[in-house]
């Protein structure tokens, strides 16, 4: 049961209405100016306002996703990204929806997700998911350790660094997450999860699954939380508002808080919180009893799936 790999590909649904990829309520996604863009120096000349050009090619290889990169990609340097509005305002980061696409050409839709900078309020209660991370530089760390102007500005960087890193790893080992298409400082291009027309997958929280899809969907979750555990992860903030549900297919989101359960101090709390939380929500809509395992014994499952029990 565990081991059955969900598909990535393109993300269809029937289901109107915009839906955010947070826990805040979401906001209709209709043609807005940017609100706040990473510290990047994009090209825009001979382009109309609110537009950029593509920026793949300001990414080095280590910034963008997992080989070999989906058919549905744009990576031409010509190619333009075209802003088409908001998805969804966060506490941390704001969420846009872009197309990539060449004049007269192919195209692609991406979610932006745009981290706060240091004059906006950073990611709630970090002390604890920072615990067990590390940086080269030295430098760095004290800035952040202290929370200087510097140091609050480089954490924003390393919520971004370290959601594309935890998607890149999950991707590849075929957990049902979005194709992290590339990051470029406090900016992450993700794989959109919706229809073609711009209409993202409603979260899990926003869905009615009947008996049958409620024991589907657990059954994955389950193959995906034990693909975690079992490379020394926990998503550390999950809830049925960070999983979205496409054509019956679950998608795990929002995973910039990821927590190595060996490096950091709190990682088995984690861990055991995560299955905790989501086996209540299943719990309450009326998981059969017969469900294996059970919503009460997935954090004993994933604490030895981790290797945290003696």
């Amino acid at each position: 049961m565990y081991d059955s790999s969900p598909r990535h590909g393109e993300f269809r649904t029937r289901r109107r209405g915009n839906r955010g990829f947070d826990d805040d309520a979401p906001i209709t996604a209709k043609r807005t100016r940017r609100r706040s863009l990473p510290p990047v120096d994009y090209t825009t000349d001979g382009l109309p306002e609110g537009d950029r050009w593509s920026t793949w090619d300001q990414s080095i290889p280590t910034q963008r996703g997992p080989l070999p990169h989906p058919d549905w990609l744009v990576t031409d340097l010509a190619a333009v990204d075209t802003e088409l509005g908001i998805l969804k305002t966060g506490k941390e980061a704001d969420v846009f929806l872009l197309r990539r696409g060449v004049p007269q050409g192919r195209s692609c839709l991406l979610a932006a997700k745009r981290y706060r900078d240091a004059e906006h309020r950073m990611f709630h209660r970090d002390s604890g998911y920072l615990e067990g991370r590390r940086t080269r530089d030295s430098r760095v760390s004290r800035a952040a350790a202290n929370r200087t102007a510097f140091g609050r500005q480089a954490i924003a960087g390393q919520w971004a660094d370290a959601e594309f890193n935890a998607l890149s790893r999950l991707y590849a080992a075929g957990v049902c997450v979005p194709y992290p298409v590339q990051v470029l400082e406090t900016e992450l291009l993700l794989e959109f999860v919706g229809s073609a027309d711009g209409i993202a997958a409603p979260r899990l929280a926003e869905t009615r699954p009947d008996p049958a899809s409620l024991a589907a969907l657990w059954d994955q979750l389950v193959s995906a939380l034990v693909m975690l555990a079992r490379d020394g992860l926990a998503h550390g903030d999950l809830s049925a508002y960070n999983l979205l549900v496409d054509d019956g297919r679950l998608v795990m989101i929002d995973l910039p808080q990821v927590v190595d359960v060996i490096a950091n101090p709190q990682g088995a709390g984690y861990l055991t919180r995560d299955a905790e939380n989501i086996g209540r929500w299943f719990t309450a809509r009326g998981l059969d009893g017969a469900a294996s395992p059970a919503p009460a014994d997935l954090p004993a499952l994933l604490r030895r799936e981790a290797m945290l029990d003696d």
